[in-house]
């Protein structure tokens, strides 16, 4: 194997985590959500609903695929004692010190919006209510959005163990796998860890680890961890792609009048013929659509450019501070009638270029662009 970056998996790594920025200024303006986000808008349209679910499907599952390519990389190139060290670095402590940022950053202007009074989001108001109760408990600590990094902790773990097991012929028949068979058998083996939780999918954002994202999520940083030493398999999904991108679609087709027209806080499992179908698309969904991404990128993705390799490394720091300032920009929207594309430009790429900024700024050149990506580099190279 080389060592030469693979720079179609950067690219794409670096465009899951800023799709990411995108899909938290959607929330805002989709009727799904309207009573369950923090900065819901009175600006809302069916469709953003529609775009945010779909792309929810498989956004996460592809990062963790990349996310299982790039462990795999690692532990290879430098060993598991090596890889464990460096993703305690690079993860864990990032965690440790970013989470309680960003827990302060969402909660002490939810607070002054309550205290300043007006009228609010239908949660902020609710919170607002609540905190008038004598009776009312402190909601518990969560991960927030950052519990993607809280599983991926736990992923490499579980790494670190498997290499010591004897699996290497399982890990052999995976890789080998034809191409079609990956997409209709691979589904069926998600099927258990999304009876285990509310589908459409929630974040497991509670600090008390559940099952269900191990036999979900980990399956996919499983395949990703796989694939790094079987490259030639993402050839093979090649002329499967127009069939993957439009399955997708036309499977999205019947989950989106299964889907609740409105989720609230009491929402829980649908009844079971509901639920059913609902697992089966997005298990399906899930694998299509993160194969297609992965086609996707290899063709088009796989080239050096300045602005993308400096994308790539910024990635990590616009997601890990994104949400707290895109809903910042939300909140000072709130009475302001822009319309709601304007509105949803302005939060998202806004939030973009400050945290593109104060990387550049801040992060790139100093101890904490180390801490990041590895290494200290000049500020706008």
């Amino acid at each position: 194997m080389s060592n030469d970056r693979l720079h179609y998996m950067d690219n794409l790594r670096a465009i899951v985590m800023i799709m990411g920025v995108f899909f938290h200024a959607g929330l805002a303006y989709s009727p799904i959500m309207h009573q369950v986000w923090m900065s819901a808008s009175v600006e809302q349209h069916p469709a953003v609903g529609v775009i945010n679910n779909f792309t929810h499907i498989f956004r996460m599952p592809l990062f963790f695929i990349v996310a299982g390519f790039f462990a795999a990389l690692l532990m290879q190139k430098r060993g598991v004692k090596a890889f464990a060290k460096n993703r305690a670095l690079r993860v864990s402590l990032p965690f440790v010190i970013f989470w309680p940022l960003v827990t302060a950053a969402i909660v002490i202007p939810i607070l002054a919006l309550i205290e300043q009074g007006g009228e609010l989001p239908p949660l902020l108001q609710l919170i607002a209510n609540a905190a008038d109760s004598p009776d009312q408990s402190e909601p518990p600590l969560t991960t927030t959005y950052l519990w993607f990094l809280y599983y991926l902790i736990m992923f490499y773990a579980v790494a670190c163990i498997a290499q010591k097991l004897p699996l290497a012929g399982l890990r052999l028949r995976v890789a080998n796998m034809p191409a079609w068979a990956v997409v209709l058998v691979l589904p069926l083996v998600l099927l258990p860890g999304l009876g285990l939780t509310i589908v459409p999918i929630y974040p497991p954002e509670s600090f008390i680890p559940t099952l269900w994202p191990f036999l979900f999520y980990g399956l996919f940083f499983a395949y990703g961890f796989v694939l790094f030493n079987s490259q030639g398999v993402v050839a093979g999904f090649k002329p499967l792609l127009p069939w993957l991108l439009v399955g997708s679609v036309a499977l999205y087709i019947p989950m989106a009048f299964m889907v609740p027209k409105e989720v609230t806080l009491e929402t829980t499992h649908q009844d079971w013929p509901v639920r059913a179908g609902l697992m089966v698309c997005i298990a399906y969904i899930a694998v299509a659509m993160s194969m297609a991404g992965l086609i996707l990128a290899k063709r088009y993705l796989d080239i050096r450019v300045g602005f993308m390799r400096y994308m790539a490394d910024a990635s990590y720091w616009i997601y890990l501070i994104h949400l707290p300032i895109v809903l910042l920009i939300q909140y000072a929207l709130m009475n302001v009638a822009l319309g709601l594309l304007l509105e949803f430009l302005i939060s998202s790429v806004g939030a973009i270029i400050i945290c593109t900024l104060t990387y550049a700024l801040f992060v790139r050149s100093t101890w904490l662009g180390v801490l990041l990506n590895g290494k200290r580099q000049a500020r706008f190279s």
